[in-house]
């Protein structure tokens, strides 16, 4: 695809995203929501990986399906003159559809299949900006319940168990993308703000791991011990930053699940805050499973000729994160 293509569907991608989140119409909303559906396909088809047809296929369909019943809730809630705050049919399958559009379980099952047929920038843009219309969507409209809590936990139990098993990379990384978004869903039931800060940890360190993965062509486990990471820094920041997105104290990707912990108590929340935090350790383990084996020893089967070299700006990045352990807590109080 020609590079004036690419930029006029990613801005294309962004704005039907705002579209959706500043509309106060239910039209326009689901509007924004197609629009950001038929920009991401074609980027999706840009990437070189043999699998990038079934991905863009199961993509569509998965997300046309959602849609159809967005859009059958969104009219049978104005025929009946409720709305989504309301414990109704209608504002069930509302709240079912956007979890189907964000990939959470039990609708999770197309989302690791997609991601394992993209590059890595496109997988970057499905686990991050994707998600942000949905969430927006959810903290405008609905009112927790019990299906939501329902969910919760049902994605943080089933993210745990089958990431320990995978060796592909991008399923790791899609079955942490369902463990943080039942964390972001429980921040959705207390503050917009809290939701702000752990979406923006996550994504920040999502782009410093796929930074490191795409230039080093890792797609296994088993291709970590190459020698790509040339340096030690390199290696050390990689893991850091892999540790943080576990949420491994005192990395700032602790920070959000902290201040999540401390909400839900003030909540009276404790049952599903002893329920995540067990599960979420299981899901530590297979960020400690890929962060050391990028220091084990060499396979010279597996070196990579492509030499990577940690660029300035990353350990910067990783700086500015820490201080804000120190920033954040008074904002949040």
């Amino acid at each position: 695809m020609h590079k004036n293509f690419k930029i006029l569907f990613l801005n294309t991608l962004f704005i039907s995203s705002l579209l959706t989140i500043s509309s106060t119409s239910w039209f326009i909303m689901w509007i924004g929501l197609e629009i950001n559906l038929l920009s991401i396909v074609p980027l999706m088809m840009t990437n070189q990986n043999l699998y990038r047809s079934e991905s863009c296929m199961k993509y569509f369909i998965v997300q046309a399906i959602a849609s159809a019943f967005l859009l059958y809730s969104m009219a049978s809630m104005q025929m009946a003159d409720t709305t989504p705050h309301e414990i109704t049919m209608p504002s069930m399958i509302f709240f079912s559809a956007l979890m189907m559009k964000m990939g959470m379980a039990p609708f999770h099952y197309w989302f690791p299949e997609v991601l394992e047929g993209l590059n890595w920038k496109n997988c970057l843009i499905m686990m991050t900006w994707q998600k942000i219309a949905p969430s927006c969507l959810i903290m405008y409209f609905i009112t927790p319940n019990q299906t939501m809590a329902a969910i919760i936990a049902m994605s943080t139990i089933i993210s745990s168990f089958m990431g320990m098993k995978q060796t592909s990379i991008r399923k790791i990384l899609a079955y942490s993308s369902i463990n943080h978004m039942a964390w972001m869903l429980v921040t959705m039931m207390i503050s917009p703000v809290l939701w702000f800060i752990y979406f923006s940890i996550y994504a920040i360190t999502n782009f410093a791991i796929i930074y490191f993965l795409e230039k080093t062509w890792s797609n296994e486990i088993n291709q970590m011990n190459s020698a790509s990471l040339s340096q030690d820094l390199s290696k050390i920041m990689f893991a850091v930053n892999l540790f943080s997105l576990g949420g491994l104290p005192p990395l700032v990707g602790f920070l959000p699940k902290w201040l999540t912990i401390m909400d839900m108590t003030l909540y009276d929340l404790m049952v599903m805050a002893l329920l995540i935090i067990l599960f979420t350790l299981i899901t530590l383990m297979f960020y400690l499973r890929l962060g050391f084996s990028s220091y084990m020893k060499k396979n010279d089967k597996l070196i990579n000729s492509n030499k990577f070299y940690l660029p300035n700006w990353i350990p910067t990045i990783n700086v500015i994160l820490m201080l804000s352990l120190i920033i954040l807590p008074p904002i949040t109080s």
